[in-house]
């Protein structure tokens, strides 16, 4: 009953929107995760899928991708990206899932003695590409919706937490932000985030920052294959 990680499959069923533009790397990545995650994932185990699923824009048409990913073997458990623009309520969402696909959205999901916690997360202050006005009160929503998550498993006595995140939880200079300091003072194992292609990849970080294991799942950064988190 192991844990995987794989964010940024960026399904497209319904949409015609081709990954080549983030490079020859993307080269018939569908066929990829499909073939990588059968020859990982049992039956038994959990991944986990922070954000970018889908390029649909709506639910109805994300479903046929969601369909796709619930014939995969195991559990799935869905957290938002910045491009799942289909995510509506998350009580519809849901609704909507294939059996043995979960999301998460403001709460955790405990899977065999571990709680997972997560949110989108966003741009971190100090990073290049931030805007105060356009980005500080989506940063701090998302640091909102990250602390209730973590309090729902704290309330309810866990504390073997992994957190995902779809943005990654610093800047491009790996300062500490609102998400790092949430992660730490909850006492977080291990947090996975994705996001990053082409020349960003250069910015992400793996390893132990104040005691919390870091590891980027981006499926491109992967291979297109899950990456064990927990056995």
């Amino acid at each position: 009953m192991a844990i995987w990680g794989l964010a940024d499959l960026h399904l497209s069923t319904n949409v015609d929107k081709p990954m080549d533009v983030f490079g020859a790397e993307w080269a018939n990545y569908v066929s990829r995760i499909k073939h990588g995650w059968e020859n990982r994932v049992n039956d038994s185990d959990l991944v986990i899928i922070p954000g970018d699923i889908s390029w649909a824009m709506h639910l109805r048409d994300a479903l046929d991708d969601l369909q796709w990913i619930g014939k995969l073997p195991g559990h799935k458990l869905l957290l938002r990206g910045n491009h799942d623009y289909w995510w509506e309520s998350i009580s519809k969402i849901r609704r909507s899932l294939p059996p043995r696909m979960y999301a998460l959205q403001n709460d955790h999901f405990v899977w065999e003695g571990w709680a997972i916690c997560g949110s989108r997360g966003w741009l971190c202050p100090g990073d290049t590409r931030f805007d105060e006005e356009k980005d500080q009160k989506i940063y701090l929503r998302e640091l909102q919706r990250l602390e209730l998550s973590l309090k729902s498993a704290f309330q309810e006595g866990h504390r073997h937490i992994i957190t995902a995140l779809h943005f990654p939880p610093f800047n491009v200079f790996r300062e500490s932000s609102g998400f790092t300091e949430l992660l730490s003072s909850y006492g977080v194992k291990t947090c996975i985030y994705g996001h990053l292609h082409a020349e960003a990849k250069k910015t992400a970080y793996e390893g132990y920052l104040n005691g919390v294991q870091y590891i980027f799942v981006a499926s491109d950064w992967l291979g297109f294959c899950p990456a064990l988190l927990a056995d």
